[in-house]
């Protein structure tokens, strides 16, 4: 009996990776279903200023990615200047996040499913390079907000974002005292804080120029939870199946 648990083990080892690579090819090349991403990625040759390095293999549309840019974007009507006029230093970096978001074809790994009016899927956890989150909290660390949270709570009636009743701007570090409390915070955990390096191919970068980088860092992250799911599945169907194999 013990010895043809342990052939069954063999074959299911050997037979679940080989679903993974089938898995995986939809999620390293996808468009999130959201309000201005298009169905599937694909090139996009005139690509606005900060959006211009996802060119090659984009989400977004070249409207979109102007819009990306404007204070007055009809892409969500939110006001950075909900506290004063923003530092150009550190709008910059929201601009960058707004093309990553839009444009990025290599979120898979962290696409999850919302029920939402103007969106049905969001990104959860994205790991953010420590470079990119560091300059973005000190580019933006003499600005001032009222919220920590920026996806819900503000006074929509007029249209554009504004402070909620009885709330105060105060300075960025008063909100965010730390890089990881401002990138995990802002957008509801849209990204996760790491000490990773952009050279170490664990983190996904906001900023860069060339090729893509974020592709091969999404093909780790999934390729690493399928073997997890993998390892998972084959413990369960052992069991099950010498389970069945002894009581019969």
């Amino acid at each position: 009996m013990p010895s043809l648990c342990r052939a069954m083990w063999i074959v299911l080892s050997l037979l679940l990776p080989l679903s993974d690579g089938i898995l995986s090819l939809d999620k390293l090349n996808m468009c999130m279903d959201a309000k201005h991403q298009k169905k599937d990625p694909g090139p996009e040759g005139k690509l606005y200023l900060q959006c211009n390095p996802w060119r090659d293999n984009a989400c977004c549309t070249a409207n979109t990615s102007e819009e990306a840019h404007s204070d007055n974007s009809f892409l969500y009507n939110f006001n950075w200047n909900h506290c004063g006029v923003m530092s150009r230093e550190c709008k910059k970096h929201f601009i960058q996040d707004t093309c990553f978001y839009e444009c990025s074809p290599h979120l898979g790994p962290w696409i999850q499913k919302v029920d939402q009016t103007w969106r049905k899927e969001r990104i959860l956890d994205v790991p953010l390079c420590k470079e990119d989150c560091h300059d973005w909290w000190e580019d933006c660390k003499n600005d001032y907000t009222c919220k920590s949270n920026w996806h819900k709570g503000w006074d929509w009636t007029t249209g554009i974002n504004k402070c909620p009743e009885n709330s105060k701007c105060v300075k960025w570090t008063q909100v965010y005292p730390t890089p990881k409390a401002m990138c995990e915070q802002i957008w509801s955990n849209s990204y996760r804080y790491t000490t990773y390096a952009k050279t170490s191919g664990r983190c996904m970068q906001l900023w860069f120029t060339g090729p893509n980088p974020n592709k091969k860092v999404a093909e780790y992250y999934l390729n690493n939870a399928q073997q997890q799911q993998s390892f998972a599945l084959t413990t369960l169907l052992f069991l099950v199946a010498c389970l069945s194999v002894m009581i019969y």
